[in-house]
């Protein structure tokens, strides 16, 4: 397997060249959309992809169209996330949100687009193969981003505010709203390397856990972290009512919560008897992070 920067740099060289090479795109949609994708961030989750496929033995050239089109479709969520509708925030990882660099209806419909080319890229390169694995990874992305996925927990985040928090509605958001676009490249690698159904299920469980540690994590740094490590506001959970792991477990039961859930991820991935140390350092990391 190849390094998280080598996996890294492959994503950042071929996300700009796949949105731009679908075709001719109206130049302020297309600043729009790239000034949002090319912000830079970990790309946590198309970087998984590559690795879980290289991981059970699938080529990751084949994968990185699939793995650009879900960084294209996180980018997508964040653009919308950040609107005033929704979070109502106006800074993204250091600088002014979409909808504060170009208005509120570029912003949305920036979203739009990368949405609709994430799926037109994966399902050009799904046409291309052989075999399903691409129609089936692509199918696995939308059901884990769409309504039964993501969209449902933000839309649950989005209607609760400001209610009685219970352990079973924040578990409920966090497994959506976060834990499946965590879940889907794990799921989507597995599937364009023809995993055996026992090791599909390791990747999907590494997935969901590795994802709800983090949006734990991401609740704990929006009480105890800073704007300038963040490159976003902190304390908006709290200002707006948000249903967080905090506001049910505490700082020290969300932190121990976040520490199992990572250990059972990190079970899940070593019990397939690959060397899984890529996965397992990376769990290890996530508690430690600072943005």
């Amino acid at each position: 397997m190849k390094t998280y920067a080598e996996y890294l740099r492959m994503v950042e060289e071929a996300l700009a060249p796949s949105l731009c090479g679908l075709g001719e795109i109206p130049e302020r949609l297309r600043q729009a959309m790239l000034y949002s994708l090319e912000a830079g961030g970990k790309r946590l989750r198309p970087v998984l992809l590559l690795a879980a496929c290289d991981f059970f033995g699938g080529d990751i050239r084949e994968a990185l169209p699939f793995a650009c089109g879900l960084e294209m479709i996180h980018t997508y969520s964040l653009i919308h996330d950040d609107l005033p509708a929704m979070d109502d925030d106006d800074l993204r990882r250091g600088r002014p949100s979409s909808h504060k660099a170009f208005g509120e209806a570029t912003a949305i419909l920036a979203g739009d687009g990368l949405l609709s080319a994430a799926f037109e890229l994966m399902l050009n390169a799904a046409c291309r193969m052989d075999s399903l694995r691409g129609a089936k990874a692509a199918r696995a992305i939308a059901g884990r981003c769409g309504v039964t996925g993501m969209v449902a927990g933000q839309t649950v985040d989005v209607t609760e505010e400001g209610t009685e928090p219970t352990a079973e509605k924040v578990r409920y958001i966090h497994l959506h709203k976060t834990a499946d676009l965590l879940c889907a490249p794990m799921e989507a690698g597995a599937l364009l390397a023809c995993a055996r159904p026992a090791d599909m299920e390791a990747a999907v469980t590494y997935g969901l856990e590795l994802g709800l540690a983090f949006q734990m994590t991401d609740d704990l740094l929006d009480v105890e972290g800073s704007e300038a490590s963040l490159g976003k506001r902190t304390g908006q959970d709290a200002a707006a009512g948000k249903l967080t792991w905090v506001s049910v477990r505490g700082v020290e039961g969300t932190r121990a919560d976040a520490a199992e859930s990572l250990r059972r991820a990190k079970t899940a991935i070593t019990g397939t008897g690959r060397d899984a140390s890529f996965f397992t350092e990376l769990a290890d990391t996530l508690l430690e992070r600072k943005n």
